[in-house]
């Protein structure tokens, strides 16, 4: 099985309704954070991933058909050059609406809810805190140009013809368009609020 999907989107811009469009769609199964929760194998993938060391990528997507989410997303060129028939799927969202979201859930988790002691905490730590925003990741103007920077470098990097730049917003008519697939009766899925990412976490820590 190949990736045939690669979310390049930060997370926080209507990831997880993405990876349910998506397996909706017939991408079973697509890769999202919430797999690393699970997997002991997939927090050891992506914290040596994190910290440099050369990956099999076919080992790290053994299952899976795409891929969105903070890991994608660091990774889509490495992944882009990997499989390069697949197609490249830009989550967006205005910057101010993602930074509150994401300074509430996953920044938040990050000064508070991750142990830096497991592999899970030491990668959020590196491949987001510290790659992706220099440590400035509470700092707003700061966050906000992060974001619109690699969305405009995504924008140049991935060929015109591979890339789909979406919001969740405009619903199943362009992802299925791109994907060359007939769109679902169902309303395009909608999950994981601010809320739901709290409760989510809260129920993470407990086990």
């Amino acid at each position: 099985m190949t990736l045939k999907v690669i979310g390049a989107g930060f997370g926080r811009t209507g990831t997880l309704s993405l990876k349910l469009a998506l397996e909706q769609l017939g991408l079973t199964k697509c890769h999202h954070m919430m797999e690393l929760f699970a997997s002991e194998a997939q927090r050891q993938f992506w914290h040596d991933a994190a910290f440099g060391k050369k990956m099999d990528w076919e080992a790290v997507f053994e299952g899976y058909q795409a891929s969105v989410d903070w890991r994608s997303c660091a990774f889509y060129e490495e992944l882009l050059a990997h499989y390069p028939q697949a197609k490249v799927i830009l989550s967006l969202r205005d910057p101010d609406k993602w930074f509150d979201s994401a300074s509430e859930t996953i920044f938040k988790g990050l000064e508070s809810g991750f142990d830096p002691s497991n592999l899970q905490g030491q990668m959020a730590r590196k491949l987001i805190v510290e790659d992706t925003f220099g440590g400035r990741h509470m700092d707003r103007e700061h966050a906000k140009a992060v974001f619109t920077a690699h969305n405009e470098a995504v924008k140049r990097t991935v060929p015109a013809n591979r890339l789909l730049v979406f919001e969740a917003s405009m619903g199943w008519q362009p992802l299925c368009d791109f994907l060359e697939v007939p769109v679902p009766a169902q309303d395009y899925p909608r999950t994981n609020s601010t809320d739901e990412f709290k409760q989510r976490m809260q129920a993470h820590k407990k086990t």
